[in-house]
């Protein structure tokens, strides 16, 4: 049976994503304030099938908005580790009152399910302090390593909105998902991300190709993915809150090895320039799928070499496209 969806933060990047998978087969309204969401063909094409809204999550939900929806996305953020770093403040003021306006809204509806976008930052302090196990499992204790540095501004506002949402389904009996996502990347994702930050230098044809952390490693998941993780967790039937993790631990790659696989998909080979990492990224994050794969049985489909041809070829065409534009 079609359902009644909304996404809030719906024309970001995994919002997005996750709208045009599910307005196939539902009625899907977007809300985003477009900050950083952005107005481009990817979105004119899907306002076809959805409804969208523009609001600024900062102030209270619109009290016109319908109360009759059967899920409730809640991705709004400021995401990304150049706005931690530049707008620690901005970032922690967003993700605190976006969530606590949505959560006051949300308690007032009958039956619906929150699926809430948390971050595998929610745990890289206590990764950090020793106190978590790589694969990292979701229960393990949360740690801000040091909140004097801004990029701690982000971890901290994920751990907050997880306190929030717990508590708020607690108190008002409702079916929570929470979701850390774990390096989701793809088209459409911004600029401030380390595999399109490659790709565009690498049109840009940087040489030396400067990588900071290139002995760091990650494992990267394809939004689609990330997508059908997050869909079948939301649609279990349990009313219980679920905190999980979604990602992909089958191709874990240090980042040095992750520039060269881009070099060959975008068929340019500079030499490489390795630099420390900036301060608080992990040195290794890799999740630990086990309780997702118990719930869904959901495995990655699309490979790392497969998913960066296919975010190339997206960030080739808009480069053209603003080329074109002038």
């Amino acid at each position: 049976m079609p359902k009644k969806i909304l996404i809030t933060g719906g024309a970001g990047f995994i919002g997005l994503h996750l709208a045009r998978r599910l307005a196939a087969e539902h009625d899907v309204t977007l809300l985003d304030d477009f900050s950083r969401g952005r107005v481009d063909p990817d979105l004119e094409e899907l306002r076809r099938s959805v409804t969208v809204i523009t609001h600024d999550l900062t102030l209270p939900m619109p009290q016109d908005l319908p109360r009759d929806f059967d899920e409730v996305y809640h991705f709004a953020a400021v995401v990304g580790v150049q706005y931690s770093n530049e707008e620690p403040e901005r970032v922690l003021r967003t993700n605190l009152l976006t969530t606590i306006h949505l959560l006051d809204w949300f308690s007032g509806l009958d039956g619906a399910t929150l699926c809430f976008a948390s971050s595998s930052e929610a745990y890289a302090g206590s990764v950090e302090a020793g106190q978590a196990p790589i694969p990292t499992p979701e229960g393990v204790p949360l740690v801000v390593a040091d909140p004097t540095v801004p990029r701690s501004s982000y971890g901290f506002s994920k751990i907050a909105g997880e306190v929030l949402c717990r508590n708020y389904a607690a108190a008002h009996g409702f079916p929570l998902r929470m979701v850390r996502f774990h390096n989701v990347y793809g088209p459409r994702m911004g600029y401030e991300h380390v595999i399109p930050q490659f790709i565009e230098r690498l049109l840009a044809e940087k040489d030396p190709f400067e990588v900071f952390g290139a002995d760091q490693r990650r494992a990267f998941c394809y939004v689609t993915d990330a997508v059908e993780a997050v869909i079948a967790l939301t649609a279990l039937p349990d009313r219980e809150t679920l905190l999980v993790n979604v990602g992909n631990d089958e191709e874990e790659i240090l980042i040095e090895d992750l520039a060269k696989k881009v070099f060959a998909v975008v068929g340019r080979n500079p030499a490489l320039a390795a630099h420390p990492a900036p301060p608080l990224s992990p040195v290794r994050r890799l999740p630990d799928l086990t309780l997702l794969r118990e719930l869904t049985g959901h495995r990655p489909k699309v490979g790392l070499e497969e998913g960066l041809s296919l975010t190339y070829a997206w960030y080739l065409g808009a480069a053209a496209e603003r080329i074109q534009a002038g």
